[in-house]
């Protein structure tokens, strides 16, 4: 690339022969004194080396030799200057090439380096070249670092060192040197040539923006180093990244054209960090509605809080992650947390108990258990300074004062945070738990959360766990959920595939092995249809429990087309504050059609349905 050629620019300055009213002995300003006229210099039009040339006598500490006229400058754009200099008499002083940089309003910048490295003259007749190469970059190879601010440049040379020599210069010749550091022939543009220096402590956000700016479509290049960003940077164009980012956890990395797990791993030094940038950015603004795992595992040593991580409380535009394994591995981070504390509850506000003891140390999204509390009943929501905790379903006989167990399982995507998430979708991913974490924890409220295609993989206790009404028309189409606990008998169990507290789940073409149940469902309009859940054992004559279980009495659900092997189906009220009948529909309004029940080795008094009443 020769942008002399490509793009006419003009960047040879005149030759002395021209008149030496071209050039300055100052900074090659408008105005200032040219070397025209002065005693110690002059015009040699014949000379043994030079065909023509500048004769100087040395007559100051530092004597400048600048063009008057203005040499173009820009991001990606490489100069070599060069002159040959030889000494004729008297003592010999040192050369250097040397510039005034100036910005668009004219002023010169002072953060360009604007002298180039001195060459010491030793012996008289002698002709010695004396170069350097000015560039935007902090490059291996540019002497003369400028940056982005210049735009034009008044290049010449200084004579430095000891005064009274005599020396005569050759025309000064200025060529783009771009093609040393980079060429049209590669589809890229780095961030070096616009002023990225990457040492972890220089902020390149500008740099950054400069070359996404320029790249037009081009690759834009991020060579080895630590590239500091101090703010949000949104690339426009392909990025390929050799560094790594740093950048403050609340700002926010988006790849338009490299919305994929692999590009943030890269960016960001390992999966982990990528896939939580990711997501991070996968709430922003990005052209994007999916991040894609591109087959990639990533290692979670830790639940990943995912509104903390977005900084959001509300979203209902459809995101989802697809494409790829989620396995948790061994940390502390996983540890159920558990709070006993003392309580009172009362059937008149059945959603709530008061007076709670100890409340700042009871998380959001712990399960309640205690005399009186049904299966999958959960903290919503907690009030400290009210002493009020929040219920995801009533309790049905608790009512008074008493102590409450409170175990917070650990998830490996928690949705908590969010006040309410709607239409997110997880699609094509397994879930390896590895018998140390639970799987998703949905937010408080919200609806048309979606699992598909996927796979839960022994979790530690529960699959998917609703604690509000984010389960609202919940999907979960062509799932496997793979017990963590297949070795032991159906009774010791403890695990539970997923729960609902609210209305219309759709729960289609899924097959689930060994759970303690496959659901536990509150609410009305669900539909089953082609699953396989199966919770048998090893056991002789062994017990059999539930595989899914309604604790609303009337359920307007039906069950079609599904295999159901060594479970069964439970009615119950244990989530009605008022279990007593009183005036309501009792159990009833599911309809069962179509499916294959199946048993073997169980207890002589195992039924298919099984109504419990409290």
């Amino acid at each position: 690339m020769n942008k002399a050629i490509t793009e006419g620019l003009v960047l040879m300055p005149p030759a002395f022969s021209a008149g030496l009213n071209l050039w300055s002995r100052e900074d090659g300003l408008t105005g200032q004194g040219s070397w025209l006229g002065q005693s110690n210099a002059a015009f040699v039009p014949s000379d043994q080396d030079f065909a023509g040339c500048l004769e100087l006598t040395k007559t100051l500490s530092t004597m400048k030799l600048r063009c008057f006229q203005s040499i173009p400058f820009e991001p990606g754009l490489y100069l070599r200057v060069t002159v040959r200099v030889k000494a004729v008499s008297g003592p010999l002083p040192s050369v250097r090439i040397a510039g005034w940089a100036g910005n668009s309003g004219g002023a010169n910048v002072g953060t360009a380096v604007q002298t180039g490295p001195s060459v010491t003259l030793t012996t008289y007749g002698q002709v010695v070249t004396v170069t350097a190469i000015i560039g935007s970059g902090n490059r291996q190879g540019v002497d003369m670092v400028w940056g982005l601010a210049p735009v034009n440049g008044h290049l010449g040379i200084d004579l430095t060192g000891a005064t009274g020599g005599v020396v005569r210069i050759d025309d000064i010749t200025i060529e783009d040197a771009s093609d040393t550091f980079l060429s049209t022939r590669f589809n890229w543009v780095d961030v070096r040539d616009y002023g990225a220096i990457g040492n972890g402590i220089v902020d390149d956000l500008a740099a950054f923006n400069a070359a996404d700016d320029a790249a037009a479509g081009k690759i834009v290049l991020v060579p080895p180093g630590i590239y500091k960003l101090s703010a949000s940077m949104t690339f426009e164009n392909p990025v390929q990244f050799e560094g790594t980012i740093s950048m403050a956890a609340a700002d926010k990395l988006v790849l338009r054209r490299n919305f994929v797990l692999p590009s943030y791993a890269t960016a960001f030094g390992g999966e982990l960090a990528g896939f939580k940038r990711g997501m991070q950015a996968l709430f922003f603004y990005t052209d994007h509605v999916e991040l894609d795992l591109a087959g990639r595992r990533v290692e979670l040593d830790g639940p990943i809080d995912v509104a903390a991580l977005c900084g959001l409380t509300t979203f209902a535009e459809r995101r989802a992650i697809r494409n790829g394994q989620l396995q948790a591995i061994t940390s502390t981070a996983w540890a159920t947390a558990t709070v006993t504390s003392v309580a009172t509850y009362s059937t008149a506000n059945s959603g709530r108990l008061t007076a709670v003891a100890n409340v700042a140390n009871i998380p959001v999204g712990a399960r309640i258990s205690g005399t009186g509390v049904g299966r999958e009943v959960y903290v919503t929501s907690k009030n400290v300074s009210a002493g009020t905790v929040e219920l995801s379903q009533p309790l049905w006989a608790a009512a008074g004062t008493r102590t409450f167990t409170f175990d917070r399982y650990k998830y490996m995507l928690d949705f908590s945070g969010f006040a309410a998430l709607s239409k997110f979708e997880v699609t094509n991913v397994e879930f390896l738990n590895s018998g140390l974490a639970s799987t998703i924890l949905l937010a408080p409220d919200g609806e048309l959360f979606r699992l598909s295609d996927s796979v839960v993989n022994r979790p530690k206790d529960r699959g998917i766990t609703s604690i509000g009404r984010g389960c609202q028309d919940l999907q979960i189409d062509h799932c496997q959920f793979i017990s963590n606990e297949v070795t032991l008998p159906a009774q010791n169990r403890t695990t539970i595939a997923f729960n609902v507290n609210y209305n219309d789940a759709k729960i289609r073409n899924n097959r689930c092995s060994r759970f303690a149940h496959f659901g536990v469902l509150n609410g009305t309009g669900h539909m089953f249809a082609g699953n396989h859940f199966f919770g048998g054992d090893n056991e002789t004559t062994g017990v059999r429990r539930a595989g899914l279980v309604f604790t609303l009495p009337n359920v307007k659900t039906f069950l079609t087309g599904n295999y159901i092997d060594n479970c069964f189906i439970e009615l119950s009220n244990e989530q009605d504050d008022q279990p007593n009948y009183s005036s309501e529909y009792t159990f009833g309004g599911l309809t069962i059609s179509g499916n294959i029940f199946t048993a073997a080795d169980v207890a002589p008094w195992f039924r298919w349905l099984v109504i419990t009443p409290r």
